[in-house]
């Protein structure tokens, strides 16, 4: 029978060539893919030394490999189960809420008949991708009740299928939903300051038309 240990093991081996082909996959999209570190019974594996609560890029120059091609990130996910994690703020970023308000943004935007790539953690994050480029609503940044960030330049996120400590990532709506179309960063923040019953100036019709 196997212990603990074992069955993360064999588990974190079922899930590498998944891995490996949406990292491929993501790369093939222009999206800038990067190894991460991913947990086992002892801590973090990927790189030496590291101490997270989180996945973290196994590279220490992984500023450099931004917009790597696919080729080459096929080598990355050749031998471990490392975790998939997108460097933001080269063309995506990322808006990273909790659970609860990220479902009341989600149906405002269906709403308006506009799905946006979500990602979510077994931890109850929920993650709107969205274009570079644009700065958090004050509202956002000040709410009291709702932790609201932003993930962009120099920064990273974890995508699906990777492995963190309590579970997988995993997608509450896959980007070829949207086919592959990001939307302005204010369109998902007037959703959420919509779901949250702030002041807003109705901007996603409008920014959906332009679009």
């Amino acid at each position: 029978m196997l212990d603990s240990s074992e069955r993360s093991e064999s588990w974190r081996r079922a899930f590498r060539p998944e891995l490996r082909a949406e990292a491929i996959g993501l790369a093939f999209q222009g999206w800038s893919v990067l190894p991460g570190t991913y947990p086992t019974a002892t801590g973090w594996a990927g790189r030496d030394g590291i101490e997270a609560d989180g996945p973290q890029p196994v590279h220490t120059d992984w500023r450099q490999r931004v917009g790597t091609d696919a080729a080459q990130v096929a080598t990355w996910w050749a031998g471990k189960p490392y975790s998939l994690l997108l460097a933001t703020g080269a063309g995506v970023d990322a808006i990273e809420v909790d659970g609860d308000l990220g479902r009341r943004a989600a149906r405002v935007l269906r709403t308006f008949g506009f799905p946006v790539p979500i990602a979510a953690t077994p931890e109850s994050r929920w993650v709107f991708l969205t274009r570079s480029g644009a700065t958090l609503h004050r509202d956002l940044v000040e709410h009291p009740d709702h932790a609201v960030t932003l993930r962009a330049e120099g920064d990273w996120i974890a995508l699906p299928p990777s492995p963190v400590r309590h579970g997988v990532v995993h997608w509450r709506v896959k980007p070829e939903v949207c086919n592959w179309a990001l939307p302005h960063s204010r369109i998902v923040q007037d959703a959420l300051l919509e779901a949250l019953d702030a002041p807003v100036h109705h901007m996603i019709g409008t920014l959906v038309a332009a679009d």
